[in-house]
């Protein structure tokens, strides 16, 4: 399914692209490697302004992932709400939240260990 020998920063690069293409707003990596038990080596966290732009995210991601490295996630949840929609891909966790949702659980802070980097964008 998900685990195929492709990186794990192939991967990453490819999830941003998704992303970006249909501009999601606030994205951040929090590489978990360095914390014992964790579930995954990364996770990928940005926003959307509606669940319309949640959902398009999502899509977008599977879209580019799919046709870049032939991978797909091993388990996609929360898009009949569109408020935050997880997406597995073994390895590496996306989260894609509404603005008001991701304040509110605010999961950066529960990863403080966390390495984080930012993803600037130009639009």
């Amino acid at each position: 399914m998900a685990k195929k020998n492709t990186g794990n920063d192939e991967l990453l690069a490819n999830i941003i692209k998704g992303i970006e293409e249909v501009k999601g707003n606030d994205i951040d990596i929090l590489d978990l490697r360095e914390i014992d038990n964790t579930v995954c080596d990364y996770f990928v966290i940005c926003n959307g302004n509606s669940n319309t732009q949640v959902n398009a995210i999502v899509h977008s991601i599977q879209k580019t992932v799919s046709r870049a490295i032939k991978d797909k996630p091993w388990h996609v949840e929360g898009t009949e709400n569109g408020e935050w929609v997880l997406m597995d891909y073994v390895n590496i966790v996306v989260h894609v939240f509404q603005k008001h949702i991701r304040e509110y659980y605010n999961i950066e802070s529960l990863w403080g260990d966390a390495r984080i980097t930012s993803i600037s964008t130009n639009y």
